[in-house]
């Protein structure tokens, strides 16, 4: 490993990492719906190697978010429990089938290029029909379903969040969220996203190991990003009721799915 006092930095990447925690912080989106296309894209970096850096990032700056939604008692830990139940061995199990395949190959890249560009697309629908969704999910909470349906697809929610996240590094944020809203929704909102970002953790970790010992993980990279993105997030933290939210999650959905459409058809 290198010595940290061998890495460079470079401004531009802790720019980028400033701005996406900014976004992040003003509007709750993970950073690996913006951070990742904007690694591969702008900076030319490989998706193997976008998607395991910035599982680790996400790692490192969601426990800080972690540790304070716990203080706010807004984390059911039943709920983390079996999310991580499902999307734990789900993404150890597809970073087996990655090792198998040999994240170098054509066929290897190419598959985190598609299934990124389509975890966008859909963390993009997500954010678009956000309001529709929780109305919907406000009136099924009426309907009673037995708690261990209830537990079973959570688990199995947990599975496939966690599949794709391993893959392209997308969807422990929005989409956790909206299908928590679903299967509880009768929880308060502060609950499910703590419990999401909270689930996130051990998720992001697992399979940003996984990726570093695939060799996937540019030390270098995480920390100029990290360098910008901590000041980034506590920064948007604090403005957030100063910025009309709704302009800025329509805005980073048409972004997110005009990226998305370029990663699926490159």
């Amino acid at each position: 490993m290198r010595c940290i006092m061998d890495i460079a930095l470079n401004p531009a990447l802790s720019v980028s990492g400033f701005v996406v925690g900014l976004l992040v912080g003003l509007t709750g989106v993970g950073g690996g719906s913006l951070m990742t296309p904007l690694l591969v894209l702008a900076f030319g970096v490989r998706p193997v190697t976008a998607v395991g850096t910035d599982l680790l990032y996400a790692a490192i700056t969601k426990s800080g978010g972690s540790w304070v939604h716990h203080r706010h008692d807004n984390i059911d830990w039943r709920i983390t429990g079996l999310l991580a139940a499902g999307s734990v061995p789900a993404a150890a199990l597809t970073l087996l089938l990655l090792a198998r395949t040999g994240v170098d190959g054509h066929g290897a890249s190419g598959l985190i290029s598609t299934a990124l560009g389509f975890a966008l697309v859909l963390t993009a629908a997500s954010l678009i029909f956000r309001e529709r969704l929780l109305a919907l999910a406000r009136r099924r909470a009426r309907e009673t379903r037995p708690a261990r349906q209830t537990a079973l697809l959570t688990v199995l929610a947990g599975a496939l969040v966690g599949a794709l996240v391993s893959i392209s590094s997308v969807g422990a944020g929005a989409l956790g969220v909206t299908a928590l809203s679903f299967l509880y929704p009768q929880l308060a909102t502060r609950r499910i996203v703590g419990s999401d970002i909270a689930h996130a953790v051990p998720l992001t970790l697992v399979a940003g190991l996984g990726h570093w010992w695939l060799g996937s993980v540019d030390v270098e990279l995480l920390l100029n990003l990290l360098l910008g993105s901590l000041p980034g997030i506590a920064l948007g933290s604090h403005l957030v009721t100063r910025i009309p939210e709704r302009g800025l999650r329509t805005l980073l959905a048409g972004v997110l799915l005009l990226v998305g459409g370029k990663l699926i058809l490159i």
